[in-house]
């Protein structure tokens, strides 16, 4: 079952919006704030709630009832020192986890000083996930999990290292990884058995360490 999330979404631009818009689809609870109305007109059908509002004050952070968000996601990632005073006052505020977003190594690296729980740098992000594609065609999508951990889903084509069954390949003894599900065709199957042979055609999705989905990753592409 989903749990529910309660997130505040500070700064609705292309990657506020697209953050809000997409939980507030999936059936989470979004509040979203920005400086000026006109952002906040196309959300305003779709989230909790839309208020015009200063992400770097601290007490109308304290009104919107801050704490009590699982989530909030500064993303003011234009504007440097927007996002460096909202952190604080969210963090202030009694925020209890902070996602805010960075255009740069420098920035992500004060924000972190400031508060934030975590940094996500999107241009940067994808310019690095297209690399990963580029470099190893066989990796279809990759997501991070924590800090050290990453899920990687790849697909299978004339592979030794992917071809057999889960017994014989001892993905976790090799790699380090172990195989959550397996698409075959229109068919899912979550957590497979050792009996349960790959074959060509396959979409694997793998979780690891990702020094461990890194080493799978440069023997599956070669």
């Amino acid at each position: 079952m989903k749990v529910k999330k309660h997130v505040l979404v500070m700064g609705v631009g292309r990657f506020g919006s697209g953050v809000a818009a997409t939980l507030a689809e999936s059936g989470h609870e979004v509040v979203i704030i920005d400086r000026d109305e006109a952002p906040l007109r196309p959300l305003m059908e779709i989230v909790t709630h839309a208020a015009v509002a200063d992400g770097s004050d601290e007490e109308a952070l304290r009104e919107l009832g801050v704490d009590a968000f699982d989530v909030v996601i500064v993303a003011m990632g234009g504007n440097f020192e927007a996002s460096v005073l909202a952190t604080v006052a969210a963090k202030t505020a009694g925020a209890s986890r902070i996602i805010a977003k960075a255009n740069t190594a420098t920035a992500a690296r004060v924000l972190t000083r400031v508060g934030a729980d975590e940094v996500v740098r999107p241009e940067h992000d994808m310019g690095v996930r297209l690399a990963e594609q580029i470099a190893s065609p066989s990796i279809v999508d990759a997501f991070a999990l924590g800090r050290e951990h990453e899920v990687v889903e790849v697909d299978v084509h004339d592979q030794p290292a992917l071809l057999g069954t889960l017994e014989a390949l001892a993905l976790p003894k090799r790699f380090g990884v172990q195989v959550l599900a397996v698409t075959r065709g229109e068919d899912l199957h979550v957590s497979p058995g050792a009996a349960f042979s790959l074959q060509a055609g396959d979409r694997v999705v793998v979780i690891g360490r990702r020094e461990a989905t890194e080493a799978f990753e440069r023997e599956v592409g070669g």
